[in-house]
Parts: C-alpha cells; sequence; structure tokens
C-alpha cells in the first residue's frame, strides 16, 4: 500500500485521471448531436478525435523538454487550467462562431493541450510513491480513467435527456469544475519528482533498445484497440444497431467503461502474481473476438455484449504495457513516460480516424470491425517481447 502521508497525491492523480476521461469520453457522446445540428460527416467526427489525440502526442513530446524544468506541481496546474478553459470554450466557440466546426476544433486543441500533459505527469507521480506493489498501483490509478469514462457517461447521458439535446453545450460547462477542483488539489499536495538513481534514462538509450521500441509498439496498438471502441460506440449503438441514444449510450460506452474498469480495480486489488505478458496475450485474443462480436453479430443484444467485452479485453493492455516498461527501466523518468504516452496517443488517434474513414466508404459496421487489426498486432508484439526478455535474461 501507499504511503499514509501520499494519500492526498494519489486522490489528486485519481481526479486527474478522471479529468482525462471527461476530455476523452465527452466529445463522442455529443457526435450524434453534432451530426445533426452542424452536419458533420463520419470523416469529420473521426478528425475530432484526431485532433484530440494527436494534440496531446505533440504536447507529450514537448513534455519531455520542459516538465523536469518547471517541476511536476507547476506542470500539473497548467494541465488542468488548459483543461479547464477547453471545457468552458467547448460549451460557447461551437455556437457562437460563423463555422461551428472551428468552434469545436479550438475548443478541441485547448482541453487537449491539459489531457496531454494530465497523461505525461500522473502516471510517473503514482511510479514514484513509495509502494511495495508498483503493477498494481498502476492499475488502480488507471482504473479510474475507467471509473471517470463511467461518471461522464452515466451523469451526461441522463443530464441531456433531462435538459434536451438543444441545451448539449450546458454538459462542457457543467463538467468544467472538475478540473478546477482538481487544480487547487495538485497545488497543495506533495510530490516526489520522479526520477531514478542517477537520474532519468536519456531518450536516446530509450529509442536504442529493441525492448523499448516494442513496449512502444505495444502502447499505440493498445490506444488504437481500446479507442476505436470507445469513441464509436456511442454512435454505432444508435445508428448501427437502431437503439435509442440514451440506451445506447448506457449499454454501448458505459457497460464497455464498466468492464474495463472492473478488471483494472481487480488487478490493483488481489493481482500482483499475475504474469502479465501472458495476460496481455489473452487479452489480445479476447479482443479481436469482441471487435467480431459487435460488428458482425446479427443481434443487437450479442452486438453490445461485444462492446463490453472489448473493455475487458482492453482494460489492462495499456496499464500493463506502462508497468512492464517502468519495471524494465526504473530511471525512465519523464522522457520514458512522455514517449510511451506519445505511441499511446497515437495509436488513440489513427484506430478512431481509421474507423470513421472506414465506415464512410464502406458502413459503420465494417469501420468498427478494422479494430480487430490492432490487438492482432499485439499478439506478435507481445510474442517478440516475451522472447527479448527471455534472451536478456538467459545472457
Amino acid at each position: 500500500m501507499q504511503n499514509q502521508n501520499y494519500k492526498s497525491t494519489l486522490h489528486a492523480c485519481y481526479l486527474g485521471y478522471i479529468t482525462q476521461a471527461l476530455i476523452v469520453n465527452l466529445p463522442p457522446l455529443l457526435f450524434v448531436v453534432f451530426k445533426e445540428k452542424f452536419g458533420l460527416s463520419y470523416t469529420l467526427l473521426g478528425s475530432l478525435v484526431l485532433i484530440i489525440f494527436i494534440t496531446q502526442l505533440v504536447v507529450d513530446a514537448m513534455a519531455i523538454r520542459f516538465v523536469d524544468k518547471i517541476g511536476y506541481r507547476a506542470s500539473a496546474v497548467i494541465a488542468h487550467l488548459f483543461a479547464a478553459a477547453g471545457m468552458v470554450s467547448f460549451a460557447f466557440l461551437p455556437r457562437i462562431m460563423p463555422l461551428p466546426y472551428l468552434g469545436l476544433i479550438i475548443s478541441y486543441l485547448l482541453f487537449s493541450i491539459g489531457g496531454g500533459l494530465i497523461e505525461v505527469l500522473v502516471s510517473p507521480i503514482v511510479e514514484s510513491l513509495p509502494s511495495e506493489a508498483k503493477a498494481a498501483s498502476m492499475s488502480l490509478l488507471h482504473s479510474f480513467y475507467s471509473w471517470g469514462q463511467v461518471l461522464v457517461i452515466v451523469l451526461s447521458t441522463v443530464t441531456l435527456k433531462i435538459i434536451g439535446e438543444d441545451n448539449w453545450f450546458m454538459l462542457p460547462l457543467l463538467w468544467s469544475i472538475l478540473p478546477v477542483f482538481t487544480l487547487f488539489k495538485f497545488t497543495r499536495v506533495p510530490l516526489i519528482e520522479p526520477h531514478g538513481e542517477g537520474g532519468p534514462t536519456p531518450a536516446k538509450k530509450l529509442l536504442a533498445s529493441k525492448i523499448f521500441l516494442t513496449a512502444l509498439l505495444l502502447l499505440v496498438c493498445s490506444g488504437a484497440a481500446e479507442q476505436s471502441m470507445a469513441q464509436w460506440a456511442s454512435l454505432f449503438a444508435e445508428k448501427g444497431l437502431g437503439i435509442s441514444k440514451t440506451l445506447g449510450d448506457l449499454f454501448g460506452p458505459c457497460l464497455f467503461a464498466i468492464m474495463m474498469g472492473s478488471a483494472r480495480t481487480f488487478y490493483g486489488i488481489k493481482g500482483q502474481k499475475i504474469n502479465m505478458l501472458n495476460t496481455l496475450a489473452a487479452c489480445s485474443f479476447l479482443c479481436i473476438l469482441s471487435y467480431a462480436l459487435a460488428a458482425l453479430a446479427p443481434s443487437p443484444v450479442i452486438s453490445l455484449m461485444g462492446c463490453a467485452l472489448c473493455g475487458l479485453s482492453v482494460s489492462l493492455m495499456w496499464p500493463g504495457t506502462l508497468s512492464i516498461t517502468a519495471a524494465g527501466y526504473p530511471g525512465g523518468g519523464t522522457a520514458m513516460f512522455a514517449m510511451l504516452a506519445i505511441g499511446g496517443d497515437l495509436g488513440c488517434s489513427a484506430g478512431p480516424w481509421i474507423s470513421g474513414v472506414i465506415a464512410d466508404s464502406f458502413s459503420l459496421n465494417i469501420g468498427l470491425l478494422t479494430g480487430m487489426v490492432f490487438p492482432a498486432i499485439m499478439v506478435i508484439g507481445l510474442f517478440a517481447l516475451k522472447t527479448m526478455l527471455k534472451n536478456q535474461t538467459n545472457a
């Protein structure tokens, strides 16, 4: 367990990941609204997802240079300031600008800068805290992203049902309270600047390692496998399966998030002795099956089961890969976590965008089906990583 003195630090990090869940998961809940009110195509909607993760990717790369210089506290405060500003802009700019899509882009850029910084900061802060079970702590941390996703989906869906789709802008305005509160939380909590012995591992050394590059590939596939389902599940449930928006949100992305959060929480509490490489391989095979069920099943009920199973299958991919890499490079520091975040965001941006392009060219079902490519690549990557680690041990 974590040292009692750092409980408030953990709580701030948990809130940070809930804020990250807000940034990533509130926009797709409004895709149907944007499609109907602003006349946006699937490709344009997918491009909005691309903006979130490409922006985060750029911030991840920049963070390698400036986070260690200005410190983790200042960086965390700046991150949540951008997140709050983006949410407020999200409520107003699309409605007052001549081009609503441009207003959406500006808002997405603002809160995505915050999201990118949060992603780089929170994992190494938790990794730096005193703990005997680092992998379990990382998984428990990432479970708060999933529970934040559930919270955002349920509260937003119910609120939108009450206030009506014409008042959709109230959602980001209300949710902006969360990053503001978390911002003030980070001004007070104790922090340990996350460096290993002898300082952080240089980025050049990490990029020269085949093991690290393979882990980077796994993060790309993890992000793509997770977000290809998470970003399209709401619209797919309504347009592809003919389910109402309320039911589609609750039984599509919400079930996905519940399954993902449950698995991460279980591992965070009980799973320290599980072999992570073997578990990730099993998760990858289950992910392939879940995409096939969601996209190809003749029954909406079975398709929604596929969405839920996908949440279970991707649950440990991101935190598991982070834990394996952090254990292999204990002095990785900001550079390591930032580069891993770049890989994850690259997958998060490319996966949903590719699905959107394929959906416009063929159908939404076929677009969703393309998501199974990423866990298939992950199976190959995990086999290669296991071989390299075995050879390294025997050397």
